[in-house]
């Protein structure tokens, strides 16, 4: 077989021969940071700071066994088999018990099944999306969100943050300018509920102006919760979803709060967008696995979750106690977020410092971190890092943080030596005991 005759002589080389018959909205595809970085936080003698990797070593193995065995025994010949393109019922239904802890009701026909949250992300984008649109989401936002984005040729434009979340004020000014320059804005994306990457929470008075500015501006809202349940003191504000349903699709999954091994997550959508996104779904996977779903149903059917989801809690808790005690110990003129929820910690550099460019000297000193210009789409964050305390125990937190203050050290150590025009303000001579004014 030979590459088309239709396509005309290009110049250069390509280890690909069928480069140039890809659809355009390929050149959107690009490896995450954050997976570049998996094959090296797998070694054992690095701490990972960077993966949102959950501590499924706290969830009681024996309790998802005795789970699987009761659906093969009782339910084999259906868990075996194709099965709906919405989702099995049973699930659905319990899938709105999950959701009423964050003040959502809902119908158990208002529920799509999807494999895994970051699915239904993806068909939404597909409904939505044509090339040159434009999605609005917070600044930083989740990398994978942004890839999908690009991938379906849309920008992703950043509303800016700060420790109340998204900020309405700098909502309004972006849709004022994007609609004067014609440009087609078709949802607003948001992580409201320890938001990943930054970990803040978007406060309930910024929700209602948010969905309010939604609705004047008949702007549909995605709203991604994948963290909502794993709060450590106060609960969340309700969901967007809880206040909004015409104008709000929800995403949910059982990723963090179960285990991502089954890629089981779920949306709930207006009931227009909600039969396209079934047909959507069959389109791309014709149906959810029914095993996992049967697995998970039995699984909430049997035990008590919610005192499992506390456990989890616990867990992260501790572990994020850990992670901003040795941060205080280690690096206490910088500035990070303390979040009361979720996986992650947004750390700011001094300016004049490059996350991404520091990376290869971290793996040297065996500790792994997602630099922040993964989480935004015009090239911001590099004196940013995100640190994930979710997966390493807080031992090992406490071994990445001290070496992650010889990385900075280090770097500030050669800026110094070689800076051209003169030398540089240090960690020392700066105070950065003082919150910025927002996370843009």
């Amino acid at each position: 077989m030979s590459v088309s005759s239709q396509n005309p002589p290009q110049s250069g080389n390509n280890l690909d021969p069928w480069y140039f018959n890809y659809a355009e909205r390929t050149a959107g595809l690009a490896a995450s940071e954050v997976r570049a970085l998996f094959a090296v936080a797998s070694r054992p003698e690095v701490v990972s700071l960077a993966g949102g990797m959950p501590a499924v070593s706290a969830l009681p193995q024996e309790l998802v066994i005795e789970s699987m065995n009761r659906v093969m025994r009782d339910q084999g010949s259906v868990a075996l088999q194709y099965g709906s393109g919405q989702g099995v019922p049973a699930l659905r239904e319990q899938i709105l018990d999950v959701m009423a802890m964050e003040g959502i009701r809902a119908s158990a026909d208002d529920v799509v099944v999807t494999t895994g949250s970051q699915h239904a992300l993806e068909l939404v984008s597909k409904l939505f999306l044509d090339p040159g649109d434009v999605v609005l989401a917070e600044g930083p936002s989740y990398v994978t969100a942004i890839v999908i984005f690009r991938s379906f040729q849309a920008e992703t434009h950043h509303v800016a943050m700060d420790d109340q979340g998204m900020i309405p004020e700098s909502l309004r000014e972006n849709i004022a300018r994007l609609r004067a320059a014609g440009r087609k804005i078709k949802f607003l994306y948001t992580i409201p509920s320890f938001q990943n990457p930054a970990g803040v929470t978007l406060s309930w008075a910024r929700r209602q102006e948010i969905l309010q500015i939604a609705r004047e501006n008949e702007i549909l809202v995605l709203e991604d919760n994948p963290y909502g349940l794993l709060h450590f003191d106060e609960p969340a504000p309700p969901a967007l979803r809880s206040i909004e349903q015409d104008g709000v699709i929800y995403l949910g999954t059982f990723s963090k709060t179960l285990a991502p091994g089954f890629r089981v997550g779920w949306a709930v959508a207006p009931h227009a967008i909600r039969e396209k996104l079934i047909l959507a779904n069959e389109a791309a996977v014709l149906s959810p696995s029914s095993f996992s779903q049967l697995v998970i149903s039995e699984y909430l059917s049997s035990i008590d979750w919610r005192a499992q989801v506390d456990r989890f809690r616990g867990v992260y808790r501790e572990r994020k106690d850990a992670m901003i005690g040795a941060l205080t110990e280690y690096l206490p003129n910088l500035t990070w977020t303390n979040p009361n929820g979720g996986f992650y910690v947004w750390l700011t550099l001094p300016p004049y410092l490059d996350s991404k460019q520091m990376l290869p000297r971290a793996v040297k000193e065996l500790v792994a971190y997602t630099p922040g210009t993964a989480f935004y789409a015009d090239g911001g964050g590099r004196n940013n890092i995100r640190l994930s305390f979710c997966y390493p125990t807080p031992e090992s937190i406490k071994i990445g943080i001290r070496r992650l203050q010889n990385v900075i050290n280090g770097e500030l150590d050669l800026l110094e030596t070689f800076a051209a025009t003169g030398p540089l303000e240090t960690m020392r001579d700066r105070n950065f005991s003082a919150p910025p004014p927002n996370l843009d």
